[in-house]
């Protein structure tokens, strides 16, 4: 992925304009105006709309595993704080990055072969960090069920916030993340 400031900048307004309009409704004289360009300067910085569509959901995903990571690096290693810290740096990556989330999660089936391919890596290697934590969580106890299906669920549920969750609501993504945790893990929130 080209990190310059300016295809970033671009990635960022495509992203806002794919869930506005949906991949298939945006057109490139649209994402040209949007981002204050013609037609064809955008193809100085993309090859094609594929291109700027797995440019969107590339720096979604690949924001979303960073941020995973870094939560799960300073939490305790007890499993219920692992599915605390996950499910918050989730919520967060929503908040903070949410246009790139939201194409990542409904335009994903829009990407062609080469670029789903280019892609299913860190698509994976955000879905293996859950499945350790869950997974964790199962052996402790703390949850019960299958982990294909826990997983399944939990992420279902944190991908479905980004339709109804407020942020300027009565619970910060912390309270949010809590509750989550204490419904799967059958506990009472603190």
């Amino acid at each position: 992925m080209n990190d310059s400031p300016r295809r970033k900048e671009l990635t960022r307004l495509a992203g806002q304009l794919f869930v506005q309009e949906g991949f298939d409704r945006t057109t490139v004289r649209m994402l040209a105006q949007e981002m204050g360009i013609k037609s064809g300067s955008l193809f100085h910085h993309f090859r094609d709309k594929q291109e700027i569509l797995a440019a969107v959901i590339e720096e979604g995903t690949q924001n979303a595993l960073t941020q995973a990571r870094q939560a799960l690096a300073k939490c305790s290693p007890e499993p219920q704080a692992r599915l605390h810290a996950l499910a918050k740096a989730h919520l967060d990556t929503l908040l903070t990055d949410r246009n790139s989330h939201v194409v990542a999660l409904y335009e994903w089936r829009r990407l062609d072969d080469e670029a789903r391919d280019h892609l299913i890596h860190l698509r994976d290697a955000y879905e293996t960090l859950w499945n350790e934590v869950i997974a964790d969580a199962i052996d402790a106890g703390l949850v019960k069920g299958e982990l294909a299906l826990v997983s399944r669920f939990v992420l279902g549920a944190l991908n479905w916030t980004v339709r109804w969750y407020d942020p300027d609501g009565p619970r910060d993504s912390g309270e949010l993340a809590e509750e989550l945790v204490a419904m799967i893990t059958q506990e009472n929130p603190a």
